[in-house]
């Protein structure tokens, strides 16, 4: 009697053994972390935010842009950051009341290729140090503060296609009315905006496993 159990058993397994399927895994949740930022002009740390802050510039070339590094991913991958306008506080205009400004600064975020992906615009009006993001460290001001300093912010969302690895933000041009008239930039390698809080969300590639030798 075991004789037969056990002849009838080995084809009940074999035939299990060629039904089972592994199920394909999930696939991993969208991750937000932090972008890598190559910045080429760096304007410091805010005092207040203790944010970082960089300087973006005006030009043409993706490669003297702030350069950001895309980790492996899978599907498009979504680049957010915050764009200020950037200007230069004195305590003596404030006091002659000669320090309206009205800044509209336009940048682009480009393929390595340069390939135009987005335009975005910041635009607002400085009148005295409340109009002000944050003061950044590290100037001979008082306190230790720049002079330059962020001002507006305007959150900026981008979607980057799945096949790119980097992008590029680089400035435009600037537009800034005064009391007594109005300036507009657009001379490549002149700071023209700032941003701070890049970051990113994305699906990470599937890790692949090594092949099993037999």
């Amino acid at each position: 009697m075991w004789l037969v159990a056990l002849l009838w058993s080995a084809p009940a397994d074999a035939q299990r053994g060629r039904t089972t399927t592994r199920r394909p895994a999930p696939a991993p949740p969208p991750v937000t972390a932090p972008a890598e930022v190559v910045c080429p002009s760096p304007l410091g740390a805010g005092v207040k935010t203790g944010r970082m802050f960089c300087d973006v510039l005006t030009g043409r070339d993706p490669v003297e842009g702030i350069v950001i590094t895309l980790p492996p991913h899978t599907g498009p991958v979504t680049l957010t950051f915050d764009l200020h306008n950037r200007h230069t506080y004195s305590e003596e205009l404030i006091k002659t009341k000669r320090a309206y400004r009205h800044y509209t600064a336009t940048i682009g975020v480009l393929t390595a290729d340069n390939t135009l992906l987005s335009r975005a615009v910041v635009q607002n009006e400085f009148r005295t140090t409340e109009d002000l993001v944050d003061r950044v460290a590290g100037g001979a001001g008082p306190g230790g503060v720049k002079a330059v300093a962020p001002t507006g912010l305007e959150p900026i969302s981008v979607t980057i296609p799945s096949e790119e690895g980097t992008v590029s933000i680089l400035g435009e041009k600037l537009s800034v009315v005064r009391v007594d008239g109005t300036d507009n930039f657009t001379v490549p390698g002149r700071p023209i905006a700032v941003i701070s809080n890049v970051m990113i969300q994305y699906r990470p590639a599937p890790v692949r496993q090594p092949a099993v030798r037999r």
